[in-house]
């Protein structure tokens, strides 16, 4: 609903200003940054500043500050200036008279009142806007509790406000009963502010100035005053039962649960490492976890040297995805044996390239689900194993409601599809955690405290199903047993595995066993109805159930090609049935009409992608003969120039099932060797590792997206091929290791 004091300021922006400022606001009635950054802009420009930009930085501050250091009444240089601080008021939520360019009674009492909800009624009394206030009032910080906010929690922003506003580094922060980064590092500020830090020296970073300090101001039952409170309020901050005030035996109780909860030594006291657990994510970096995380290959004289550290749970990764870096990241052959062997414990976790939130969706997540699967069984680990799935990336809340919950839920459907043979817990920072388990999607969490600059994990309190905490990086043990780990505290929740079964190896694949015919078509199905493909086939032509018995009645074909090329009968699969699927009315009419050019001599349509893959003449005339010059197949070379080889390729591949599912095969190699001709990106595309049955799955998605084409549709097709990849390759391997 339009607030028609907001639809004024708005309107009072563009009107004057808009033209001076470069830009102008939708004339809506809502509050937004949209139109707190007009009204910075405008006031920038009244201070003469150019150019305006969004920023209330420290240019306009300090303008503001030498030229204006009280506005008020006598003091407000203009009516238009004046109009400024109304708008943002009315914007804020507060009372600013009428717009009119009057610092009247209404305006006063509307800043006064902004001034009490900020806690600083008592640094700047009466009506007088002050340079901070004023950058205050412009942002969209709220000074009320929303959002079920906790009274608790706005108490502190208030007394820190109150305190500290007048230090040069402290600027006005939200009363909304909410932590946040901002909040979290004001709270640092104001430890460094009572340490005796100078302006300038203190910094809001928990650097050593700031530990040694609390070092030394361990607080206990009978602590009064200042430090008291802060403890208290760092307290209030990790939402623990405590109140604003002195260090109280009730203070005490809670101080005991919270390091119980934190694995930290329980004494009821505020000594250095409860306070650095509360004020940063990673705590006190000097102690000593159970459990590690690394990327390098666990031999038995590292094993030894762990176990020597007081290591008992090993993180090691399921895949790597690259084939160039980090080659002992994922998990080595015999390398579990080792672990088990020395009387360690292996916890695995799952992660690809996702850095940022584009690379997390529902079909990513189900691809993600049933790929970890297949690795955890291709390494050995038994049902009932947690797998860790990572979001190793500084996700905002936004990224969390918008893409990883979409991507947990397929991760979770592809995991309940497998049967739930696996646990799913999440890695990530403490917002993500927390949000993924409360909807749901996991039951343990491995939190990325070392990330401590992370959004997600500055302001939030750790996970209350936390199983690893991850806090510093250290080299230990020496000589052949020297290996550089994430040091992790381990709550508990999780104990990994400490025997396997043995490994499933690398092996060719075979004719499919029609025993699980049933489950497989079940599988594609289900995955295929989740990503919007109705069984019925919709307003395609085929349905699920021809797709799939298409392709699995060449079963065969398919068999002896995998063989042949040394390649996966997934990569042959999916290719055919994902384009037969898409098969439509419109497609039908563009291989009539090239029909029709070719027998007829009507139109101008010579070539389409055809047939159960959807391959055009020019595209099989071009991997036929790149397969024939590197000696891969015979054959007659075909002129992808000449309208009856086109003609010639095109009847094959759109009547002869086996003939086009072969030249799948033809054309994944062909785009895995660089795929000169055809339809290339800009740069061309690189040339992969030859062709493999241990491809990565960053070379997996390559192949899937080169058989499409290059560019966002590929990419976005390719991701959700992936999915179905992992279903056929989940029954592949089941049945090549019978």
């Amino acid at each position: 609903m339009a607030d028609q004091k907001v639809l004024q300021a708005q309107k009072f922006v563009n009107s004057v200003y808009g033209s001076k400022i470069g830009m102008t606001v939708d004339e809506d009635g809502q509050t937004g940054w949209p139109v707190m950054y007009a009204l910075t802009r405008a006031l920038q420009y009244e201070l003469g500043i150019s150019p305006v930009s969004n920023s209330f930085g420290p240019t306009t501050l300090s303008k503001l500050t030498s030229m204006y250091p009280k506005l008020n009444a006598a003091t407000m240089p203009s009516a238009d200036f004046c109009r400024i601080v109304q708008s943002a008021m009315y914007c804020k939520g507060y009372d600013g008279g009428d717009i009119d360019g009057t610092f009247n009674s209404r305006v006063q009492s509307g800043l006064t009142t902004l001034k009490s909800d900020m806690g600083v009624g008592g640094a700047f009394p009466g009506a007088d806007l002050t340079p901070k206030v004023f950058k205050g009032l412009l942002n969209m910080d709220a000074y009320v509790t929303v959002n079920a906010g906790s009274e608790q929690i706005r108490s502190v922003q208030q007394w820190m406000n109150g305190r500290y506003v007048n230090r040069a580094d402290f600027f006005i922060i939200p009363c909304d009963g909410h932590n946040s980064r901002d909040v979290s590092k004001s709270m640092l500020y104001a430890i460094q502010y009572e340490l005796g830090m100078a302006d300038g020296t203190a910094n809001g970073v928990f650097g050593p100035g700031t530990q040694s300090g609390l070092k030394n101001h361990t607080v206990a039952v009978g602590t009064t005053g200042t430090w008291a409170l802060l403890f208290n309020a760092v307290m209030i901050l990790n939402q623990r039962p405590v109140e604003f005030g002195n260090f109280t035996a009730s203070t005490k109780a809670a101080v005991e649960t919270f390091q119980s909860f934190a694995k930290l030594s329980v004494s009821g006291i505020g000594d250095f490492p409860t306070w650095a657990s509360l004020l940063v994510s990673y705590g006190d970096q000097s102690r000593k976890g159970q459990a590690c995380d690394g990327v390098t290959r666990i031999t038995a004289a590292r094993a030894a040297a762990l176990k020597a550290e007081g290591i008992t749970y090993i993180g090691r990764y399921l895949t790597n995805p690259s084939t160039t870096s980090l080659p002992e990241k994922a998990i080595q052959p015999g390398e579990l044996q080792t672990i088990a062997d020395s009387g360690l414990r292996c916890f695995p976790i799952y992660q690809t390239y996702g850095r940022d939130a584009s690379g997390f969706t529902y079909p990513a997540g189900r691809a993600a689900g049933q790929a970890a699967v297949n690795a955890a069984l291709d390494h050995g680990f038994k049902a009932g194993t947690r797998i860790f799935f990572a979001v190793d990336f500084d996700a905002l809340d936004a990224d969390v409601t918008s893409n990883v919950l979409p991507h947990f839920k397929g991760i979770v459907d592809a995991i309940a599809d497998d049967g739930n043979r696996f646990g799913i817990g999440a890695y990530g920072p403490r917002n993500v955690c927390t949000r993924v388990a409360e909807a749901g999607h996991s039951t343990a969490s491995f939190v990325s405290d070392m990330s401590s600059g992370f959004s997600g994990n500055f302001g939030y309190p750790l996970p209350p199903d936390w199983a690893y905490d991850q806090i510093v990086t250290r080299s230990v043990g020496s000589g052949d047993g020297a290996i550089e780990i994430d040091n992790n505290i381990a709550s508990g929740r999780d104990t990994g595995q400490s025997s396997f079964d043995k490994p499933r190896g690398t092996l060719p694949d075979v004719p499919f066993d029609g025993g699980y015919l049933t489950a497989l078509r079940t599988d594609v199905g289900k995955y295929m109805q989740s990503i919007g493909f109705p069984d019925d086939g919709g307003n395609r032509v085929f349905t699920h159930t021809e797709c799939f018995d298409t392709i699995l009645a060449n079963d065969s074909t398919v068999t002896a090609q995998s063989n042949r090329c040394a390649m996966r009968k997934a990569l042959i699969q999916t290719s055919a049935y994902w384009e037969m699927r898409h098969y439509d009315i419109i497609d039908q009419g563009v291989d009539a009409q090239v029909a029709s050019y070719h027998l007829n001599g009507i139109g101008l349509v010579k070539d389409s992608s055809t047939g159960i893959a959807q391959i055009s003449g020019d595209v099989g005339i071009r991997a036929w003969n790149h397969c024939i010059a590197k000696g891969y197949v015979s054959g007659t070379v075909l002129d992808p120039s000449k309208d009856d080889d086109i003609w010639t390729m095109w009847q094959k591949v759109n009547k002869d099932n086996a003939y086009a599912l072969q030249t799948v095969s033809w054309i994944h190699l062909w785009d895995a060797e660089g795929k000169e001709g055809g339809s290339n990106p800009p740069g061309g595309e690189t040339v992969l590792r030859s062709m493999r049955l241990d491809y990565t799955e960053t070379e997996i998605f390559e192949v899937l997206r080169r058989y499409q084409g290059w560019g966002d549709e590929a990419e976005e097709h390719a991701t959700k091929r992936m999915g179905l990849y992992q279903i056929f390759e989940k029954y592949n391997g089941i049945v090549r290791n019978l």
